[in-house]
Order: structure tokens, then C-alpha cells, then sequence
């Protein structure tokens, strides 16, 4: 590739972006040739380039400019200059987390599990869906970002085929022909959306992302059938109901490693090219389509808990309620205002740190007891303290339990949800409910009461596998407890594209409550009461002061 243009600025001149999406891919190729007859050889290589793309990736948020709103360390370089086509990257606040998170999960996930057979072939697949993820967060090109989407497909697909369990093979040709089905619908869009956009120079075909917004030339029908065919991709891939048929096979039979990553990074490819490819391309159709979309992530919130609640498989059990969460994101998105969409991105990402370490202690629960089967496991936590510890943690993150990661993303969603839609957050919030009944039914009935002959040799966690879990730990409970970092770093990026939408769709404002939501100063609050009671003259209590040291809403 000839010398690459740094569009905007890179970290001291390196470009960044470029060595996140092709340094796991030169990782898989270097373990392609490693002899078979060095296993070990194979994982010490896949976790020295996962963890060098997670320090690069830690790298950059250090270095990311907080209140820019805009696409920073872009860098782009002609491909196909008859089509105008690039290979062009750039990371903003709504992509930065999920860079920085699948950074994080896939060297956590290759030290969590190991592979029965064939290591080589394992870590191969698993370094190179890193590299296709990293590419889907980052690409600015709609070619490219369809080019990095069907790249996570063959790694998943060989993953479950290969070193999953019991129907493998019928649960990864399945994934394989949902996401195919709905990426041939998305390939249908992005081509219809170049040649009509007519936003390259001099009206030609571009697939570049940032000239197709800049154009505005769709006609309102057309944005509507090209949004859906994204649509239906997206939905697949999150998934949303009635989509999700094919995550609980693929999750039950797929290797710890696999779910993980599955659960983590891959479903939030659905909910981030909803926001990325949904929001910002069809401001339009997104908001006619918007009571649509919120009633699939109504639907999936509360069927995705019920189910979860009648699972006898306890992997089965999370599997489902990954349905629940990401209606949660999907709802947030939908709702079309600063906070639902910042609920969404939170929910995305502690999605994937909670989800993520809930599977790992699935596979440690299976390495020991080789079985998923609640029936068959009962009082773990006599036996097992600091695992039933841990794994109470996780579980009440995942619940939303104030305090820990899971909460803040749901609440701002709710919140959003609430002053959009109202009876949508209603029916949602529910499903905080719901998910407290499952996972604390399941919990009693897998770690309390006293063991029985078959779990009460069950060992309690290795240093090691306690030291796996100390990252993800400390993510929950930080991010519960002050998750400012976070939205400062988003919140530019999303009034961007709330800011687009208002401009280019005519009567759209986005849904806030009734004379904003800031909490204004007590004194000047009060001085203001004052002044407008005297005013009146009132006497009957129409303009009671709040009580001192209490903000007020405006």
C-alpha cells in the first residue's frame, strides 16, 4: 500500500487506526505459520499481538480530544479511485468505547480459555476476527465497513464448527445463514446508496461516509427502502426479536472464547451500525421508522427476560437475556434525544463488559463440572466462595443494580425513552424487573443450599482465573459509580448527530422534557420564585419553594 494520508492527526505521526485493525490480522497470519507441533508457541503469540492492540487502543483513548465532536485520527487512502472507494478509518466519541472494549475483552478471553484441539487453527481465527471487529468500528468507507462485517463471519463461523459443543455444526451454519441473509439485504443498500447519493465529485458514485451526509440528494421514499435494508442486517446481527432464533444455538454450542467475543463485540456490530449507518445517513426515515423500532426493542425486552426465566440451561439462560439487553440499546437509540442515545452507547459497552464476564465464569463452571445443566449444580457457594462471590457481582451488574455499570446505561435509556414515548419506557422497565427474577432464581437454585454428592468436590477459583476477572471487576464497579469519563467523551458525538437530524428533518426536535432538564443554581432558583410570587401576588401555594439544598428541576 503506498504511503497512507493522515486525514486529521494520529498519535506523534503513527497512525493509530490502521496498526488496530491490521496488527491482530498479521497476528493471525504469523500463527498460520507456526508448525503444528509448537501448541504453545500459538497461544503465546495470539495474546502478544491481542495485548499490543489493546495498549494501542488504550493509546488512543489517552490521546483522544475530549470535546471534539469530530472524527479524529482519520486516515484515508484511496482504493478503487473509479469508484471511490477508500480505505478509510476515524474513530469519534460513539465509536471509541467499542474500540477500546474489544481491545480489552479479546486478550481477557484468551487468557480465560483454552482450546481442546488444534490451538493453532483456534487462535488464528480468534486474532483475526480482533482485526475484523476493530475494522467495523473504524471504517468510514461503506464498502470497507461491509468488507470488515462479513470478515467477523468466517472466524465465528469456524470457531463454533470446530471447538464448540454438542450441535456445532448445525448452530454455526445457522448463524453463517441468518447473517449472510441479512448482510446481502445491507450489500443491497450500500451499492443503491453510493450510485443514488450522487454525493462524489461532480455527482459520481462515492462510498465514502462523510461525503454521503454532507449530500443530502435521497429522495424521502428511496432513504426509506435503502434504511430498512441496513435495517434488517442490523437487526440481525444485534439480534433483535424477531431476528434472535439463532444467538441462543450459537451461544450454547459455542466455545467460552466464542461467547465471549460473540456476546461482547459482535452484537454491538447490529446496534452500532444503527446508530453509525442508521441514524446519520436516513435521519429521515430513522424517525418515521422510530415507533416501529422501539416496539421491536419493547417486544425483545420482555420476551428475551421471560424466556431467559424458563431456561434450564444456564448459558442458554444468558444467552437470552442478551436479547433483553440489547433492546435496552436499541430502545435508547430510537428514542432520539441526547440521553436515550448515551444510555445506548453506555448499555452497548457494559453490555459487553458484564455479558462478557458472565460467560467466563460459565467456562470455568464447565471446565470443572462439564455441564451448563441447572439441575445438575447446587450449592456452589459452600464449596466455592470466591467464585460464588464474583459471580454474584456480575450477576447484579447485569440485573442494573444501582452502584454497578449495568444501572447507568439502562437508567439513561429509560429516561430518554420515558420523555420521547412514554408508555414504551413503561413496558421497558418492566424488564429491570424481569431480569432480577431470572438471574436471582437462577443463582439460588445453582449456589445456595448444600451440595450434593457431584458439586461438593467443585474447586473455587485459581489465582490466574481470579486474576481474569480483576479487569472486568473493576470496569463494573467504576463505571457504575462515575461514568463521566465516558459521556464527556461521547456526549459531542452524539449531539452531532441529534443536531443533523433536527436540520434535516422537517418538524423533528428532539423530544426533551418541558423547558430542558438542567438543574439550575438553589439561589437563583429561589430568587426567581420569589420574585414571580410577589408578582402575583399569590398566596396559595401555586409557587412553593423547594426546600433549601434541593436542586429543582427547570
Amino acid at each position: 500500500m503506498s504511503q497512507l494520508i493522515l486525514a486529521n492527526e494520529a498519535v506523534a505521526g503513527f497512525p493509530i487506526l490502521p496498526a488496530l485493525v491490521f496488527l491482530p490480522m498479521v497476528g493471525a497470519a504469523v500463527l498460520a505459520l507456526i508448525p503444528r507441533s509448537r501448541p504453545e508457541i500459538s497461544r503465546q503469540v495470539a495474546i502478544l499481538f491481542a495485548l499490543a492492540t489493546g495498549v494501542l487502543s488504550i493509546v488512543m483513548l489517552c490521546q483522544f480530544k475530549t470535546s471534539d465532536e469530530h472524527f479524529q485520527f482519520t486516515v484515508s487512502q484511496t482504493w478503487v479511485s473509479s469508484l471511490d472507494i477508500k480505505f478509510f478509518l476515524g474513530v469519534d466519541g460513539i465509536s471509541l468505547f467499542l474500540v477500546v472494549l474489544t481491545g480489552i475483552l479479546f486478550p481477557i478471553a484468551l487468557f480465560a480459555a483454552k482450546p481442546d484441539n488444534d490451538p493453532k487453527g483456534y487462535y488464528a481465527w480468534l486474532t483475526l476476527l480482533m482485526g475484523g471487529c476493530m475494522g467495523a468500528f473504524l471504517s468510514l468507507d461503506l464498502f470497507l465497513f461491509f468488507l470488515m462485517f462479513e470478515i467477523t463471519l468466517v472466524p465465528l463461523y469456524m470457531l463454533i464448527g470446530k471447538w464448540g459443543h454438542g450441535r456445532r455444526v448445525y448452530a454455526a451454519t445457522k448463524f453463517f445463514l441468518y447473517t449472510m441473509l441479512g448482510s446481502a439485504f445491507m450489500l443491497v443498500s450500500i451499492v443503491s446508496l453510493a450510485v443514488l447519493a450522487k454525493a462524489g465529485d461532480n455527482g459520481a458514485i462515492t462510498f465514502d461516509f462523510t461525503k454521503i451526509i454532507a449530500s443530502n440528494n435521497l429522495a424521502t421514499g428511496t432513504g426509506r427502502w435503502l434504511f430498512l435494508g441496513m435495517a434488517i442486517a442490523f437487526a440481525v446481527k444485534v439480534p433483535a426479536f424477531p431476528f434472535h432464533t439463532w444467538l441462543p444455538d450459537a451461544h450454547t454450542e459455542a466455545p467460552t472464547a466464542g461467547s465471549i467475543d460473540l456476546a461482547g463485540i459482535l452484537l454491538k456490530l447490529g446496534t452500532y451500525g444503527f446508530l453509525r449507518f442508521g441514524l446519520e445517513l436516513f435521519p429521515e426515515a430513522t424517525v418515521w421508522f422510530a415507533p416501529v423500532m422501539l416496539t421491536i426493542g419493547a417486544i425483545g425486552i420482555i420476551y428475551g427476560g421471560i424466556v431467559a426465566a424458563m431456561q434450564r440451561n444456564l448459558k442458554r439462560l444468558v444467552a437470552y437475556s442478551s436479547v433483553a439487553h440489547m433492546g435496552f440499546a436499541i430502545m435508547g437509540l430510537f428514542a432520539l434525544n441526547m440521553e436515550g442515545v448515551q444510555g445506548s452507547v453506555l448499555q452497548m459497552v457494559n453490555h459487553g463488559i458484564s455479558t462478557g464476564a458472565l460467560f467466563i465464569l460459565l467456562g470455568f463452571l464447565y471446565s470443572r463440572r462439564h455441564t451448563y445443566e441447572i439441575s445438575q449444580l447446587k450449592g456452589i457457594a459452600k464449596v466455592a466462595p470466591v467464585f460464588a462471590g464474583i459471580f454474584t457481582i456480575v450477576m447484579l451488574s447485569s440485573i442494573g443494580l444501582p452502584g454497578l455499570n449495568g444501572f447507568v446505561g439502562e437508567f439513561l435509556v429509560l429516561i430518554g425513552t420515558f420523555v420521547a414515548h412514554r408508555w414504551w419506557a413503561v413496558v421497558a422497565a418492566a424488564g429491570v424487573i424481569i431480569a432480577a427474577l431470572y438471574l436471582l432464581w437462577a443463582y439460588q437454585r445453582v449456589f445456595q443450599g448444600e451440595p450434593d454428592e457431584a458439586n461438593a468436590s467443585f474447586p473455587d477459583l485459581r489465582i490466574s482465573e481470579r486474576l481474569v476477572m480483576v479487569p472486568l471487576l473493576v470496569l463494573i464497579v467504576f463505571l457504575g459509580v462515575y461514568p463521566k469519563p465516558m459521556l464527556d467523551r461521547i456526549q459531542p458525538s452524539v449531539k452531532r448527530v441529534i443536531t443533523r437530524m433536527e436540520a434535516q428533518v422537517d418538524g423533528f426536535h428532539e423530544p426533551v422534557t418541558q423547558g430542558g432538564s438542567q438543574l439550575g443554581p438553589i439561589d437563583a432558583l429561589l430568587h426567581e420564585h420569589q420574585g414571580g410570587a410577589s408578582e402575583s401576588g399569590s398566596s396559595n401555594g401555586e409557587h412553593a419553594l423547594a426546600p433549601i439544598g434541593v436542586g429543582v428541576i427547570r
